[in-house]
């Protein structure tokens, strides 16, 4: 089953190493990209993805918070914060909008966990 994988990073850099990592472990899922809050929006308002993984540490908005809008707006989505930053704080924020947290460096078991847990959550499409 193919599936449309939102990534939410201002680092251009961070974004190509989520891609590699899920061209490894997804090789038939599609990647949709957005390097800050309002692109991440946009393909949010127009459905173009199904689970969403998302940079804590932004610009203007940070990835709590547009966690939390993205998941107002497609609830129950499968979503995924992540960071370098794993304080307890960080995490249990993650948790309380709907969130599971990733610490970073993001390692593909970590991100295949994620993925394999997603995939199960998700509707399959006749």
């Amino acid at each position: 089953m193919s599936f449309r994988v939102l990534v939410v990073d201002d680092s251009k850099l961070a974004r190509m190493a989520v891609a590699k990592a899920l061209n490894a472990l997804r090789p038939d899922w599609t990647r949709v990209e957005a390097s800050n809050a309002e692109e991440a929006l946009g393909h949010a308002k127009s459905g173009t993805f199904d689970m969403a993984i998302v940079d804590y540490n932004m610009p203007g908005r940070d990835g709590l918070e547009l966690a939390a809008e993205i998941l107002a707006l497609k609830p129950g989505m499968p979503l995924a914060v992540i960071s370098a930053n794993h304080q307890v704080e960080v995490v249990t924020r993650a948790r309380e909008v709907g969130a599971t947290f990733l610490q970073k460096p993001l390692t593909e078991k970590a991100l295949n966990e994620f993925a394999s847990d997603a995939a199960k959550r998700l509707p399959k499409s006749p």
